[in-house]
């Protein structure tokens, strides 16, 4: 079992596939903030409802000097096709290998109709300009969560 990673802490270092094809890492955003939200699954209907309040957001987030970043497990292709469908424009990024949702601790025991599983718990890091996770949300419940994290984005200087 990892340690839990905590505010104050290094983000862990990542190499993810993009949904335009290209390469993100965390280095990408070196000197900026970013938000990072973890999310289980494309076209469902609360990651659909979570990603389109963060696309609305976009530029509030970057008048604060924040970057999005969405990652779930689905592929890049998978991606692509949900942020056409929905006329999405933040970045959404690939963990095929859940090996970066397992360096921040959000692939986690499910449980649905009494049935276990792995799966993504829905968390949001906010990682300051010098890569260090400023705030952590986990669980995330959707109401108010954008404006919670827009806050926390216009606070952090």
């Amino acid at each position: 079992m990892q340690h839990e990673l905590k505010e104050g802490s290094a983000a862990p270092r990542f190499s993810l596939a993009r949904d335009d094809g290209t390469v993100v890492t965390l280095d990408s955003y070196a000197g900026r903030k970013l938000v990072l939200y973890f999310y289980p699954r494309d076209d469902t209907a609360g990651c659909t409802r979570e990603a389109i309040e963060f696309n609305a957001a976009r530029q509030a987030f970057a008048d604060a000097g924040a970057a999005i970043l969405g990652v779930s497990a689905d592929s890049a292709e998978s991606h692509e096709k949900f942020k056409r469908k929905h006329g999405l424009s933040i970045p959404l990024a690939s963990d095929l290998d859940q090996s970066i949702l397992e360096a921040y601790g959000v692939w986690r025991e499910k449980s649905m109709y009494g049935r276990k599983f792995m799966g993504i718990e829905r968390s949001t890091f906010l990682i300051d300009q010098s890569g260090h996770i400023a705030k952590i949300w986990r669980k995330v419940k959707l109401d108010g969560h954008v404006a919670a994290v827009l806050s926390a984005c216009q606070a952090l200087d």
